[in-house]
Parts: C-alpha cells; structure tokens; sequence
C-alpha cells in the first residue's frame, strides 16, 4: 500500500512528537534531580534555581507548542477552505482607530476600505487623535485635521470624534454606544457616505491604520459568522509587505508567522484563540453583552476576549491571509510594539490565578491552557537574563556549581535539544517558510529581553506607563545608552571569556565546566551582540 504525501507527513509528524516529548520529560527529570542531589550553598541554590525555572519555562511552552504543531496536522481545518454561502448580506460596519497615523498611510488604507467588496459595508474612520495636547503647533494641528476631514470626504468614509478616554478600546466604545443610539457629550459626526443605512449594523470589522485589506475579505467571514451564531469574533492573520529591505520588519515578520501558523490556529481549535486588535470580524451583539471592549487593558484585544470566553462566546481563526500591513522599521518602533504587547499580556496574568480558584468553570480546560501559556509568554524576558548570567557567574565566581554530573546532564540535554530544534525548524518549514529565516526572528527576540523584563515590571506591580502608535516610514538608529543592557551583557561576556580561557591555561579543572560555560557565554554573547546587526535596519535593495 502506498501511503498519500499527507499520511506520511502525519506519521512522521506523530514520531517526531512522540520522541520530543519523551526527550523534554528525561531532560526535564534529570535537571530536577541534579538540582535536588547536588551540595549547593545558599547562593548557588538560588542562580540553580533560577536557572531549572528558566529551562522548566522554555520546556513547558515547548510542549505547548508542539502539541499545537501536532493537533493543527491532525484535525482537518475546514475555515481554510471556506466559501462564502450568504443569501443575504447583513449590514458590517468596516472601522480604522487611528491616532495622529501619517497622511500617507491613512490614503492607502481608506483607498482599500473603498474597495472591499461587500455590498452592505458602511465605512467608518474613528479619529482619536488628541488635538488638545501639544505635540505640535496650534496652525499644523489642524492642518491635520482639516485633511482628515476632506480624506474621509473624498473616500466616502464617515468620521467619528469623541471626547478622548481609554484609547482605542474607548473610541470603539464610543462608537458602539453611537451605533445603538446613545450619543455621548461632546462627539463629532460626519455622514461623508453616499448609501443609505436601513438597519444598524451587526458585525464590526476592525483595522490598524497599516492594514490593507483585500478585496474581498468580508464575505467569507460575514458567511462563517451567520452559520455560528454562537461566535463572538473571526480572527484572521496579519502579513507584512516591507521585509524586503529591511531587516527589522523581516524578523518582526517571521515571528508573526510563526504564531499566526501552528499557534493560533491551535487556539482556534481549541475555541481558545484570542483577538490581535486588527484584521478581526466581531459580532456587535457579543461585544454589547460584555459592555463593550476593556479599557483598562493596553492590549484590550486580549482582555476583551478574556471577557468574552468567559461569557461563553466562541471564537474562530480563518488562516488566510486578507490584509497586508506594515512591519516596525526598526529596534525603537519593535521595542515599543513589544513593550505594549507585553505588558497588556502579563497584566491579564496578575488576574489569572484569583479567576482560577474563584472560577474554575468559567473556562474550559484547553482555553485556561491556552490563556496561561499567551499571558506568560513575554516573561522569556527574564529566562534570557537568566541563562545569560549563570555561564557568566560560573567562569567568573565558579558560581552555581550545576555541572555537577556533566555525563548524565548531557547524555540528557543532547537528545532534547537535536530533537527539538528538529522539529521545530522542520514543522515550519512544511508551511513554506525556509529555516534560515527564523534566525533572525529568534534574534530579536533575545535583543529585546530587557523591554520584556522592564515590561513585566510594569505590568505585574500595576505601574501606569504611556504607549504611542508605532512609528511608519522610516527607520531610526537608537543611541548605545538607550541599548545599554544588551551592550553590559556583551561586554560582560567578553570579560567572562576572557577570565575562562586563563581558568583554562592556569586552573585546568574541572576542565569540561569550563568549556561549556565558555561556549554559552560565547552563544549568548553573539546572540546579543546582534543589537548592532538590527539597529541598522535598513538594507539596500538588490
């Protein structure tokens, strides 16, 4: 009998999970049982802990997502190949949030907003700039304003204004309370659209100001909603297009592939996927019966879907690309994309734990599975610092002495480490993504370590920050004081190298501790160092 491509690639699939997993638990056993057995010190038990609690993340959101990677391959995704079947064409109301967006790139997403297709579509454009602050001249403030005005007019886009509170989870809720008929102090409606609305609208689109969408992207979703009447929104993917020249936006791409691929479809799977604030169909109805999205979230996409699983709302993933946006240009805009994503995400986390124990039922297994591993996604912040200082600590103090059984610590770590990497550049690979562009995706992700600590910081004691749009058009190269900590940790782990290889000539034992610490310290002083390679994002051409 001969086996499809399809089988085959589930078969292998299956044995390559299946030896991750077996190879993740040894590791996992025999780096608890060398921690328990070995004769630390009260310092050095503290660095071995920190340590196991770093590899223990690494490992536990391993087997996170290579059972996503596993349960995708293994349950048919029906939405991928989704038609639209409707009879009838529901009213939608297409939104864009926008505060204080270039000009420029606002024409080409209301250009688009023109285009879609959907024949019952009323287009709205949420302006939430702050005209009242002094960012710039009273004259070229409303300069601004005046063209966002004659753009609306001219692409037949109503404008919305309202008095500013919550950001854009409080302009959304300003214009739902709009919609229903409650029209709040101090708003500013412009009627620029030619159709005439017979009935309010029952599906929200919503866009960031970089996002073009195609076509036709209502249609198909509008259709998987009026079959579900149980969902409370459709999320779909977000697609880069200024990677070419620019080595920022190609990392900050890869990334969103990787999760837009295995991971979120999992989620949709497992009715756990969550918004990601553009590229999203809401059904009004949903949204009305939490009140609305959350304004006490930076990430109000993520809270909101909390809000809304937890009233029984469902929620799906199309995986098909209908919008195309644009990457952050370069380390200052990534950082603080990454800065806001991060401390919205960890702060959902300060109430997971009460709303387990008060509240075990409220979600499924699989979602407060999925919840857990999103909300602590962004504290790898602190397992990076982690594993950079402990090689680092080693060669220089010979503190934590964790090389205590190196035999079976490698006899153990090799396995894990081949099967894994395997797996991981060999699964993404089978969706048309080359290994070697993972790298550099990877390598941010390390660089950005400190935003991820300092974020969590901020998000786990509550402290109150200020976010901006993330900047468009144009890269910037950030000072060394504002890269400080990737630049102590590279030249720390020069100074470490350094003191290892006299370790080596002049102490000699126990001589395999220190080569490997020295080859971490290497890894991790390479890996960082690469803040110089993205802080000069832009490439020419070729």
């Amino acid at each position: 009998m001969v086996l499809s491509s399809k089988t085959s690639y589930k078969y292998i699939l299956t044995i390559l999970f299946f030896f991750t997993f077996i190879s993740i638990l040894i590791y996992m056993i025999v780096r608890m049982s060398i921690f328990v057995l070995s004769d630390y010190h009260w310092g050095e038990k503290i660095l071995a802990l920190s340590l196991l609690i770093a590899e223990f993340f690494i490992l536990i959101h391993s087997l996170g997502y290579f059972s996503n990677v596993w349960l995708v391959n293994y349950k048919s995704w029906s939405l991928k190949k989704s038609e639209s079947t409707l009879n009838h064409f529901p009213p939608i109301a297409i939104i864009l949030a926008s505060y204080k967006e270039p000009i420029s790139i606002l024409e080409e997403t209301l250009t688009c907003f023109y285009n879609i297709s959907y024949p019952n579509k009323h287009l709205y454009f949420l302006d939430d700039t702050r005209y009242e602050l002094s960012w710039d001249t009273p004259e070229n403030k409303e300069i601004y304003k005046k063209k966002i005005e004659e753009l609306c007019q001219w692409y037949g886009v109503n404008l919305f204004r309202s008095k500013w509170h919550g950001a854009k989870a409080g302009k959304i809720n300003d214009f739902l309370a709009f919609l229903e008929g409650h029209h709040k102090l101090g708003f500013e409606f412009y009627l620029n659209e030619l159709q005439e609305k017979k009935e309010t609208e029952k599906y929200l689109i919503i866009f960031d100001a970089d996002m073009n969408p195609i076509s036709n992207f209502a249609e198909a979703l509008v259709s998987l909603m009026e079959e579900n009447p149980q969902v409370a929104f459709i999320q779909t993917p977000q697609y880069y297009t200024n990677f070419e020249t620019n080595r920022v936006a190609r990392a900050a791409g890869v990334q969103q592939a990787i999760f837009y691929e295995y991971i979120c479809e999992a989620k949709g799977l497992k009715e756990a996927m969550f918004c990601c604030g553009t590229n999203v169909l809401f059904r009004i109805k949903a949204l009305m019966s939490v009140e609305g999205f959350d304004e006490t979230s930076v990430t109000e996409d993520f809270a909101t879907s909390l809000k809304l699983h937890q009233a029984g709302w469902k929620s799906l993933y199309y995986n098909k690309v209908l919008a195309f946006g644009m990457g952050p240009e370069d380390l200052g805009s990534f950082f603080k994309q990454q800065f806001r994503w991060a401390t919205g995400t960890i702060g959902i986390l300060r109430t997971l734990p009460m709303k387990f124990i008060k509240n075990f039922k409220a979600f499924t297994l699989n979602q407060w599975w999925e919840y857990f591993l999103a909300s602590t996604h962004y504290l790898i912040g602190w397992v990076f610092f982690v594993m950079f200082i402990c090689p680092i600590f080693y060669l220089i103090f010979n503190t934590p002495r964790f090389m205590a059984y190196p035999e079976v610590y490698m006899m153990a770590y090799v396995p894990y480490i081949t099967v894994s990497t395997f797996m991981f550049f060999w699964t993404i690979t089978q969706r048309k993504y080359r290994a070697i562009d993972l790298i550099p995706a990877l390598l941010i992700n390390a660089v950005s370590f400190f935003v991820y600590i300092k974020a969590s910081f901020c998000a786990i004691l509550g402290i109150k920050t200020s976010f901006g749009i993330t900047p468009k058009g144009g890269a910037n190269i950030l000072s060394f004081w504002s890269l400080l900590p990737q630049l102590i940790v590279s030249l720390t782990s020069v100074f470490a190298l350094t003191w290892g290889a006299q370790r080596l000539i002049y102490e000699k034992e126990p001589l395999y501790a220190i080569a490997v610490n020295m080859f971490w310290t290497l890894y991790n002083f390479i890996t960082v160092s690469f803040f110089l390679y993205f802080n000069h994002s832009e490439e020419e051409a070729t």
